[in-house]
């Protein structure tokens, strides 16, 4: 991986976009980075004493990025444009791209960068590989823009995004697979068990969401391989689609964007690993989120090995384990039973064999157990509502706590999340109240 990394990097070309600092009147108090909690929460100012991304090349296939945003100055490389239309693929209409590029290289802007976004990686460069939302509805598919940046050099895809099962596309991801680069994607935003690709494909890394109280995400669809949790609400991005040149946003998207940030530390500090040797980094150092049993079988199907710890995952000393990691590999996926696709979904639960076993003794055990349930649960809704944030903890590491504030009417799948902040200045805050303050973050 490192090599050819090195070999990338020399022939890169032109890295940077037009600066904006000139044309935008400076800000009279930023706090975009105050409210950026995932990096609280994941205690990057030490993380970064060990691993900043320097040398990783993450290619985002999205809809492009914004190489002009003051944030991501210098981040960009070149990348290709796959829409068929001509365009670059430094540029984006949509924003989501931009704003996954943020959340894992974005260098902040200012003096001493203190001002604006900052990715949990900001020292990688991107790979832009733009595909819209708009083609996978004219049948266009994404698995050339994924070999092309297997070819480039990638050490890390990033596809925060969903579509149905596509041979080319699953080729595609076998052939970066067996290239030794890390594929992360998201698993959704419905909140409901269903297979998402290329979440669902085997190898790749999918990941659904945590929220700023450090459980489970409501709306994280799971069933798709999850493997890993992120951040998935209330994160500030980078979006020049909007005036102030920020967005909030809610999604798995967002999680997946920090697991793939989370994997270019790990390359960076550990060069010599396969990527899936990274992987098993990232899966033996996770947290099981809070409110879930900590003895929980591994992974699983909701929240997969757990929360992302990108600062035991660099600094640990773990077994490096086998070339092809814990994943599983192409010959051991499922075959679908249904006729077309496979990217079915159920409710929530409908997996369980509770229902088969709820008659005669089994019934009455159960019945037992559920009111036993309740009353621990009364209880532990009664303590967490005493203590909300009172006693948070990083999952250097997530504060945990009462619930977070949802958004109403998160679309189904990770494009248009975003919500514009204020119209003001460039570099003005996002339109939502702070959030309260993160306890300091523990290593531990």
């Amino acid at each position: 991986m490192k090599l050819r990394r090195a070999l990338y990097l020399v022939g890169a070309g032109a890295l940077t976009g037009a600066l904006l600092l000139g044309t935008a009147p400076p800000a009279s108090a930023d706090d975009i980075r105050d409210r950026q909690w995932a990096l609280d929460a994941f205690a990057a100012e030490e993380i970064w004493q060990h691993a900043t991304g320097e040398g990783v090349v993450v290619a985002v296939v999205d809809s492009g990025v914004d190489a002009s945003h003051p944030d991501l100055t210098g981040q960009v490389l070149n990348g290709k444009d796959f829409t068929g239309k001509g365009t670059s693929a430094k540029e984006d209409t949509d924003g989501h791209g931009t704003g996954m590029a943020g959340l894992i290289a974005g260098h902040g802007h200012g003096p001493g960068g203190k001002a604006g976004v900052m990715g949990l990686a900001p020292d990688a460069k991107i790979l832009p590989v733009r595909f819209t939302h708009s083609d996978s509805e004219l049948g266009v598919t994404w698995a050339e823009g994924v070999r092309y940046a297997v070819d480039q050099g990638a050490d890390v895809i990033n596809i925060s995004r969903g579509t149905v099962r596509d041979l080319r596309e699953k080729e595609a991801i076998e052939y970066a697979v067996k290239n030794d680069v890390v594929v992360v994607a998201s698993t959704g935003n419905e909140g409901v068990k269903k297979k998402s690709y290329p979440a669902a494909y085997p190898g790749v890394v999918a990941v659904g969401g945590v929220d700023d109280s450090g459980g489970v995400w409501e709306n994280s669809s799971w069933g798709s391989n999850t493997t890993l949790i992120g951040p998935a609400t209330n994160n500030v991005v980078t979006n020049t689609n909007n005036e102030s040149g920020y967005g909030l946003a809610n999604g798995t998207s967002d999680a997946a964007a920090y697991v793939s940030a989370s994997a270019a530390l790990v390359i960076e500090a550990h060069p010599d690993l396969s990527g899936g040797q990274v992987i098993n980094r990232l899966v033996k150092t996770a947290k099981v989120p809070a409110n879930e049993n900590a003895n929980s079988k591994l992974p699983d199907e909701k929240f997969g090995y757990g929360i992302v710890r990108p600062l035991r995952a660099v600094t640990h000393d773990i077994p490096a384990g086998p070339k092809e990691g814990p994943l599983a590999q192409s010959s051991q996926e499922e075959t679908s039973t249904s006729s077309g696709s496979d990217d079915s979904q159920s409710a929530p639960g409908d997996d369980s064999t509770a229902a088969e076993e709820s008659g005669g003794l089994g019934g009455v055990l159960i019945g037992v157990i559920a009111v036993a349930a309740l009353g621990v649960l009364g209880l532990v809704v009664f303590l967490v509502m005493k203590g909300k944030r009172k006693n948070a903890q990083s999952f250097a590491g997530v504060p945990s706590g009462g619930p977070a504030n949802r958004w109403s009417g998160v679309p189904p799948q990770q494009y248009g999340q975003q919500q514009p902040p204020q119209a003001g200045q460039y570099y003005g805050p996002p339109a939502s109240p702070p959030p309260p303050p993160n306890q300091p973050p523990s290593p531990r």
